[in-house]
């Protein structure tokens, strides 16, 4: 007695050759947290620069130091090197490096132009290492990191322009100037109508929702002041 058609195989029989066989679907999920969250969507992973997103400021390449110290000892040693071969093939040295070392070997440690030199020989010593050790680009402010590859910044004059329109929005402002560095905000404005500490009022609510909006990892204080127009004339 044939099976009618369209009937499937009982359980555990194997599949005739050359017929197609179904696959199961295997639902894939994320890796759940023991409350049963997921793990791509917990708040260490959408801030890595910890709990509050604060990052470090940007550091400065210094090409332009590194390169006039790189030209100078690359020029010095040039001249040293040429001065030796030549001693070694038989010339006479250089006379600047002949006197440099009787002056050398015969002023005493005391002399203002050696006191001079080795203030001066300090000094350089001194901007280097503080160029070595600070970050530099203060015109930089980092901004939060939400991403771990992802790194962004915004330069100070685009912050006060930024502050500077969210002021001009209040009633009674006349004009504002913005001034942003890296721990405040300075802003004056002129009011040429409403009363002075109503314009303040609004001016610190709307400008600290806007340095709030600005993403910036360390927001910088707020200090607004306002003022009438001069008279003309």
């Amino acid at each position: 007695m044939s099976e009618p058609e369209g009937t499937p195989p009982p359980e555990g029989t194997p599949p005739p050759e050359g017929a197609t066989q179904r696959l199961p679907v295997v639902d894939r999920q994320e890796p759940e947290n023991g409350d049963g969250t997921d793990r791509s969507e917990s708040p260490a992973a959408a801030e890595p620069g910890g709990e509050d997103g604060r990052v470090g400021r940007f550091w400065s390449a210094r090409r332009v130091p590194a390169g006039i110290v790189a030209l100078l000892l690359l020029g010095l040693t040039g001249l040293f090197l040429y001065d030796i071969v030549s001693v070694r093939a038989g010339r006479p040295g250089m006379g600047w490096r002949r006197e440099l070392a009787r002056q050398l070997a015969e002023r005493p440690l005391d002399d203002t132009w050696v006191l001079v030199g080795a203030g001066v020989a300090a000094l350089l010593g001194l901007w280097l290492l503080i160029l070595a050790v600070t970050p530099g680009l203060r015109d930089v402010l980092p901004m939060r990191r939400t991403h771990t590859d992802v790194r962004a910044g915004l330069h100070r004059d685009a912050a006060a322009t930024a502050l500077r329109d969210r002021a001009m929005e209040v009633a009674g402002v006349q004009s504002a100037r913005v001034r942003v560095r890296r721990r405040r905000a300075d802003v004056r404005a002129v009011a040429h109508f409403r009363e002075l500490d109503d314009v303040r009022t609004d001016l610190d609510a709307v400008l600290a929702d806007a340095i709030r909006g600005l993403g910036l990892s360390r927001p910088p204080s707020l200090s607004v002041r306002v003022r009438r127009p001069g008279r003309k004339g």
